[in-house]
């Protein structure tokens, strides 16, 4: 829990965290597999690395995923984007070198009034109205522009 914050208590404010899983870890059975890949909606993230040799695998692990709402593919290397793009089956996809890694699209249906304790994430009714839709792959195929620099990490 986060000292001296004035955030409501219903909300819960926690510090991010972060922790390192092989890939090979992650994919070596279904229990490790949902374990790292079950959606928390908090500052917590899994992170894994990946090289040429264990592309496949990346591939393998996005399309055991049960949901396959939105992604990303940070790169400038069209062929990398070509083989990630043609293997996976995610809704909003989002690619190039400034694709954003951010999942949720602008109709996310977080309940009356935006309030997220009315969310509506997960149920049936939700998956249908608002992830019922056609693939939507978003490019970044052209040179920023040369004022543009990477963010700063958040």
């Amino acid at each position: 829990e986060l000292e001296k914050h004035n955030i409501p208590k219903c909300y819960g404010a926690v510090k991010p965290t972060a922790v390192f899983v092989p890939l090979e870890e992650m994919l070596r059975n279904k229990e490790n597999f949902e374990l790292c890949t079950t959606e928390i909606f908090g500052p917590f993230q899994v992170i894994t690395e990946y090289d040429d040799s264990s592309v496949d695998r990346v591939i393998e692990a996005c399309e055991r995923m049960s949901h396959h709402l939105t992604a990303a593919v940070v790169s400038s290397d069209t062929a990398f984007q070509h083989k990630i793009l043609s293997n996976t089956v995610n809704g909003t996809t989002y690619t190039g070198i400034r694709a954003r890694t951010t999942g949720a699209p602008a109709n996310h249906w977080f309940g009356p009034s935006n309030d997220p304790r009315g969310a509506g994430i997960g149920s049936p009714e939700a998956i249908l109205l608002v992830w019922t839709s056609h693939r939507e792959i978003i490019e970044d195929r052209l040179p920023p522009p040369d004022s543009w620099t990477t963010p700063p990490p958040t």
